[in-house]
């Protein structure tokens, strides 16, 4: 049985200036009705509007429609993602590298434990398509060239790789996704204990 979605107290206009703060606020609320739904097909503009406490029309102000309130929630997620990730590895000593990236991949599993329905809406298109030759960009992209800083940093600190920084992230990235889409799909969700042990002997392939 879920549970019930907080819902915020009906507020005053905006004052000039605070139009960006109200976009915020929407998509913090359409992130908490998100994580009481089956999936993003149940979240609709009334929806968050109530869990907001604004008026339908006022969504409309900064996003045209329901899909583009779902692409900034996509981008709002990755926001979030990130800090995550850049926060996991900041905690980690400097000088240790590989820490650090086993950090930052720690954080971005329990993240997607943490937020099922979240994360099925963040990776269900992969990365943009790109014409060849060109380098895909978006919020996926800019996740993984975390992993590529931090494997880049191992390279420049002598521990050795058995594949570029670039390579072994997108290698360790697809790795822990899969992982946890297994534990997503299990009936019990009680081992993310091995979700974390699977990562970091994953990750321990890519060096040489």
């Amino acid at each position: 049985m879920s549970k019930e979605v907080q819902v915020s107290a009906p507020r005053t206009r905006n004052r000039w200036g605070e139009g960006e703060r109200l976009r915020g606020e929407i998509l913090a609320a359409a992130s908490r009705l998100l994580s009481e739904l089956d999936g993003e097909d149940g979240l609709t503009i009334r929806g968050v509007a109530r869990v907001a406490g604004i008026a339908p029309a006022s969504i409309y102000q900064h996003f045209t429609d329901r899909a583009a309130l779902v692409a900034g929630l996509t981008e709002h997620e990755f926001v979030r993602l990130r800090v995550a990730m850049e926060a996991a590895g900041d905690r980690v000593d400097s000088g240790d590298v590989v820490g650090r990236v086993r950090a930052m991949l720690h954080a971005s599993c329990r993240f997607a434990m943490d937020n099922p329905g979240h994360y099925r809406l963040m990776t269900a298109n992969g990365p943009p398509g790109t014409a060849p030759g060109v380098r895909p960009a978006g919020p996926l992209v800019d996740v993984i060239d975390l992993l590529v800083a931090g494997f880049a940093r191992c390279a420049a600190a002598g521990v050795a790789l058995r594949v570029s920084p670039e390579r072994a992230a997108v290698i360790a990235f697809v790795g822990a996704h899969g992982r946890v889409a297994l534990f997503q799909d299990s009936a019990k969700h009680n081992d993310a204990d091995s979700v974390m042990s699977f990562v970091d002997e994953f990750v321990s392939l890519v060096f040489a």
